[in-house]
């Protein structure tokens, strides 16, 4: 199994459980881990052949300025399925951090893991 990785992608989008939070947006940062077979696209030199990371990062930012969700957790999880349906992602793990959040901490956040992971017995 091989991962084509993602790390440090901030979007902004309305993210939080107070009122005002409500009417403004914040910065996430995500990094992502997805799974797939990278050798037919090493193999053919085409990106048509693997996960296109530029097209899976502008969904992601569109998606985060799309929708307003109250828990980095609901964020997290809708991201994963939308993810996983549309580009035929059969893993992924997600970190979805809130820097900021809590004022003794650099940021607050959650790490998923959907999917089967290849090669997991």
């Amino acid at each position: 199994m091989d991962l084509v990785l993602i790390e440090s992608l901030a979007v902004d989008t309305v993210i939080g459980v107070y009122d005002w939070e409500r009417t403004i947006t914040q910065r996430l940062v995500l990094d992502l881990e997805l799974a797939t077979d990278i050798r037919p696209a090493a193999e053919h030199d085409d990106i048509a052949r693997t996960l296109d990371y530029a097209a899976i990062s502008e969904r992601i930012q569109a998606f985060a300025a799309a929708h307003d969700f109250a828990l980095v957790e609901t964020f997290a999880e809708r991201l994963a399925e939308a993810l996983g349906g549309e580009f035929g992602i059969a893993w992924l793990r997600l970190t979805v951090r809130k820097p900021g959040a809590v004022a003794a901490a650099a940021a607050v956040g959650v790490r998923i893991e959907r999917g089967t992971r290849p090669g997991a017995v």
